[in-house]
């Protein structure tokens, strides 16, 4: 394979892209390796050591195959990143039968959260990776053809599907960081967290500047109820969508 071509791209001919080569019936293979086998040990690799030990000589290494064989099938990282998230998000998928929009929403939110958490590497993931794939492609057609029934106009559909979106991402991004930031540290809990930060927070709270934050910290029950916020915060959106479009 010439430098800087993908798997099976031909001079002045557009390159098959990677969905489309795994779907074509494949000819009597040479070798074991397939699309499938590579996504499975870079999403095992990533489970274990983090994303960024995913590169193309680990992955070779934990497949037994020379580095360019690994090339021969994925035409980079971008190729890599998309298989791994289109593996672990095969099983996400709402009861037949589901049809009202906000509960078809509300549990593929849920589940996004805890894929995110059982697999932190997808908080790095750059947001077109993580949408173009089969899956996740699936997953937003659900959702979608559930506001648009509706009687919703496309664009106030994909604005809604985006909002409740980049909610879900954007708070589990935020809690993967934070629990990193935490083992970082060797915090094991958020009692332990505040009691390291506490110099911190004391000086700026004695400005009285903050009176607000003051009382939040003094009277909160749920501070470290990550599952009550997520939910929370997740019904004040749907909650917005369904004022601000009547449905």
């Amino acid at each position: 394979m010439a430098v800087g071509k993908k798997p099976g791209e031909e001079s002045g001919a557009e390159a098959p892209s990677l969905w489309e080569r795994m779907e074509r019936p494949a000819p009597t293979p040479r070798t074991s390796l397939t699309l499938d086998r590579i996504a499975a040990a870079a999403v095992e690799i990533a489970d274990e050591e983090g994303g960024a030990a995913v590169t193309m000589r680990r992955l070779a290494t934990k497949l037994g195959v020379a580095p360019m064989a690994a090339y021969r099938h994925v035409g980079g990282k971008d190729d890599l990143w998309a298989l791994m998230i289109d593996r672990v998000s095969r099983d996400l998928a709402v009861p037949e039968g589901t049809t009202d929009w906000r509960e078809v929403l509300r549990s593929y939110a849920l589940q996004t959260r805890e894929l995110m958490l059982a697999h932190p590497w997808m908080a790095a993931m750059p947001t077109p990776v993580i949408m173009l794939t089969p899956s996740r492609m699936a997953v937003a057609e659900r959702q979608l053809a559930a506001l648009t029934v509706c009687g919703l106009d496309a664009d106030s559909v994909m604005a809604a599907f985006r909002a409740v979106t980049s909610f879900v991402h954007g708070s589990a991004q935020t809690e993967i960081a934070m629990r990193d930031y935490q083992e970082r540290n060797g915090w094991t809990s958020g009692d332990e967290t505040r009691q390291a930060l506490a110099p911190q927070m004391r000086y700026l709270v004695s400005t009285g500047r903050y009176p607000t934050f003051e009382q939040y910290a003094l009277n909160a029950s749920r501070k470290d109820d990550r599952a009550w916020e997520f939910e929370f915060g997740l019904d004040c959106v749907l909650d917005g969508i369904a004022q601000r479009l009547g449905i």
